[in-house]
This record gives structure tokens, C-alpha cells and sequence, in this order.
């Protein structure tokens, strides 16, 4: 007999019982997955803005609303056991998903050299090793976990994890020493105050867009409940720590950043450490998921697809670092919607039950949700408030609404029974 290779990543197909995970392994995938360099910068920025009473209620806060969000779309991961790119096509339709996709990956892949450069520009300025060496290195070693797959960034993610925590923990209780103790910290108070809107929109908005990925992740999970549970958990101890770190380093030192703080500090060695394995959990598992999404519109297994991937984020990272950080981040704004409309469509337009993968037939597009992503980017963008979430309600509530109303316009044209011949004579 034909001995067929299996995709271990299930690029295109449902993630079998066979191959899911337990409750600790899928911890620390998510937690690798929170640890987000662009969290501690977003934390010291809270930090310096906010006391310590208010960066605690607006961190805890934020990753509420984070947690809700991601746990939900990791539900609907585990029940199903499908990537993101593939439940869009139930919403999107399958060439309509091809445009969800190509905007995910293309945001991904961005970041994902953004991210190289972030290691390599400060180990340069520390070590004076060239720049250009490094990113070639880091993007190198950042793709060859993501080509292996889910094993590979588990066993990245248990060695990493650890690490960080407490390698970054030292760091923050030193920092903490700097200040004067922790009553010092609790006192501290901003030069300049920041407004509990803008605070949320920065805690919120600085995972939402990467947190609609998460069902790459979770569908591998053995269980809801631990899909779910794992989740949440990463989202408010990891993303908590990372908010943590950067708040405290930035209240002693004025840096953000907790490898500048280590540099500050005398820990190179720690420092040049923890910024890798901090940059490298995160951007793996961005070109892991840009991957998925490629695939889904070539039908290339994602292990090749990740390879080129990589290749062109590492060749371009220096370019994206010096020139394209806004436009990712304007990218980002059009990445929770397309979580919303996932939700709406799984828990309302279909109440919590998808036909089989392999049994659907998908119409080439779904204008519903085309037009409700397109709202709810627009949104996101120019509506007062918070962003993330003006751009997750509007979506959704679009969604649903123009759901239904072409549900009952379907269901009323077909209830119109065609005249029969005797009745048109009678007409």
C-alpha cells in the first residue's frame, strides 16, 4: 500500500482528534504566544501615563476584553478544529476567505520583519555585531521553528517561557530597587496624564489584531474547556507580565523596552536573551499563521509556504523597521473585524454548529460579511472611542443584521409556490 505523507499542520483540513494537545502543552504555546515585545512598549507607555492603581485596573481591564475576545474565537477553534483562514471561509465565502487571508498573512509577514530588526538594531548597538548579520540569523532560525510546525514552537515555547519570566522578573525587581521598593512604585505618579479611553485603546489595541489568530493556535487543543481556559490564562498572567514589565522599567529608567532596561542595568548577556526569545515566541508564530493564510489561497502546504514567507520578511526587515510600522498598524485595525464576523456567524447567523469541513460546499463569496469587514474597518478608523472594539461591534452587528434580513427575504421568495395551470385559467 501507498503509504500517504500527513500534513501535520492540517493546512486545509480539520486537526483530528489524534493530534490534539493537553492542557499544559497548549499553555505554553498561548503564553509564547502573549510574550509580545510590542506589550512591554505599549506598558511603558501606560506606565508613564497612568499611577499604578490606574495601570492596574485599565491592564486588567484590557486583557478582560482581550481574553473575551480570543477565548471565544478559541472555542469556536477547538469545536471545530480549524485555522483561522479556514472558518472564514463559512463567513467569507472560499474566495471571499482568499481576501481575509491575504490581508492577515500580508500583516504577519510585515510584522514578522519588523520584528527581526527589533532583535538585531539594539544587540548591534550593544555587541557591535552587524546588523545585517543578525537579521539574517534570527530570521533564519525564527523560520525554521515555523516550518516544523506546532512541536517545534512548543518545545520554543517551554524553553522560552521560563526564561523570560525569570530572566524579565530579576530585571523588574531590580528596576523596582532603582525606585525605591514597591510602596516607592505604588506612589508613582505620571507628569502627564493619559485618558482612561486612550489607555484602554493602547492596552486593548496592542494584541487585538495578532489575538484574531488564535484559533491557528487552539485549534490543536484536546478540549473547549482547554482551549478556552488556556486562553484566557496566557492572555492576563503573559500579556499581564508583559504590560508589567515595560511599566515598571519605564517608570525607573524612562525605557520601555525591558532588554534597553537590562542594557541599563549591566545584563547584556540576560538582556540579548530574553529580547530574542521574547521576539522569537511572538514571530514564529506570525509566520507560522502568515503560512496557513497563503495556503488557504494556493492550496501549498504551509510548510513550504512558510519558507518564502520568512525569506521575504527577513530581506525586507530593515525597510518595513525604518518605513512601514504604520502602515502594519493600519493594518491592524482591519484584522479584528474579520474576528467579529467569525463570532457572529458561528454563535448567531448558525447558533453554535458548523457542517462538517469536508462535506461543505462554500459559495465562491458572502457580500454580508465583505461589506460588514469594510464597516467595521471604517470604524475602527475614524469613530470616536476605542477603536478595536468600535471596529469588533460594528462588524459584527452589520454582519448579523444583513444576515438576517437576506434570510428572510430568501426564505420568503421561496415560500412563493409557482401558479398551476388551472390557477393561472382561474387568473
Amino acid at each position: 500500500m501507498e503509504n500517504k505523507k500527513v500534513d501535520a499542520d492540517f493546512s486545509l483540513q480539520a486537526v483530528p482528534a489524534s493530534h490534539r494537545n493537553g492542557f499544559f502543552r497548549m499553555l505554553v504555546v498561548m503564553l509564547g504566544f502573549t510574550f509580545f515585545s510590542a506589550s512591554m512598549l505599549s506598558g511603558g507607555t501606560l506606565g508613564l501615563g497612568l499611577s499604578m492603581k490606574q495601570f492596574i485596573v485599565i491592564v486588567l481591564l484590557g486583557n478582560l476584553l482581550l481574553g473575551a475576545y480570543t477565548g471565544t474565537l478559541a472555542y469556536i477553534a477547538a469545536k471545530t478544529g480549524l485555522s483561522t483562514h479556514l472558518l472564514t471561509r463559512y463567513a467569507f465565502g472560499l474566495k471571499g476567505s482568499y481576501l481575509s487571508s491575504f490581508i492577515l498573512s500580508l500583516t504577519q509577514i510585515g510584522w514578522f520583519g519588523v520584528g527581526v530588526a527589533m532583535f538585531a538594531v539594539p544587540v548591534h548597538k550593544a555587541t557591535g555585531i552587524d546588523t545585517y548579520l543578525l537579521i539574517i540569523i534570527m530570521g533564519l532560525l525564527m523560520t525554521a521553528t515555523a516550518f516544523f510546525g506546532m512541536k517545534a514552537l512548543t518545545i520554543l515555547s517551554f524553553i522560552a517561557v521560563p526564561l523570560i519570566v525569570i530572566l524579565g522578573s530579576y530585571s523588574a525587581w531590580d528596576a523596582v530597587d532603582m525606585l525605591g521598593g514597591f510602596n516607592a512604585l505604588m506612589q508613582h505618579q505620571p507628569k502627564e496624564t493619559m485618558s482612561f479611553a486612550a489607555a484602554l485603546t493602547i492596552c486593548v489595541g496592542s494584541f487585538i489584531s495578532g489575538g484574531t489568530l488564535t484559533p491557528d493556535f487552539t485549534r490543536f487543543s484536546n478540549t473547549k474547556k482547554t482551549s478556552v481556559i488556556t486562553t484566557v490564562l496566557a492572555f492576563f498572567v503573559g500579556n499581564t507580565l508583559m504590560f508589567l514589565f515595560g511599566a515598571i522599567g519605564a517608570i525607573a529608567t524612562g525605557q520601555s523596552d525591558i532588554s534597553e532596561v537590562m542594557f541599563l542595568q549591566g545584563l547584556i548577556i540576560p538582556a540579548i536573551i530574553v529580547l530574542g526569545l521574547n521576539i522569537w515566541t511572538t514571530n514564529d508564530n506570525a509566520i507560522y499563521a502568515s503560512g496557513l493564510g497563503i495556503s488557504n489561497i494556493t492550496k501549498i502546504k504551509k510548510s513550504k509556504v512558510v519558507i518564502v514567507n520568512g525569506i521575504v520578511g527577513t530581506f525586507l526587515a530593515m525597510w518595513l523597521y525604518n518605513n512601514f510600522v504604520g502602515f502594519l498598524t493600519m493594518l491592524g485595525a482591519a484584522l479584528p473585524p474579520i474576528g467579529a464576523i467569525i463570532i457572529a456567524d458561528f454563535f448567531i447567523v448558525h447558533r453554535g454548529k458548523y457542517k462538517e469541513f469536508e462535506t461543505m460546499k462554500f459559495k465562491a463569496f458572502n457580500w454580508n460579511a465583505i461589506v460588514s469587514w469594510g464597516i467595521g474597518f471604517v470604524a475602527a478608523k475614524f469613530i470616536p472611542g476605542i477603536p478595536p472594539l468600535n471596529g469588533l461591534i460594528s462588524a459584527a452587528l452589520i454582519y448579523v443584521v444583513l444576515s438576517l434580513l437576506l434570510n428572510k427575504e430568501a426564505e420568503s421568495t421561496s415560500s412563493v409556490k409557482p401558479m398551476t395551470i388551472n390557477e393561472v385559467k382561474e387568473a
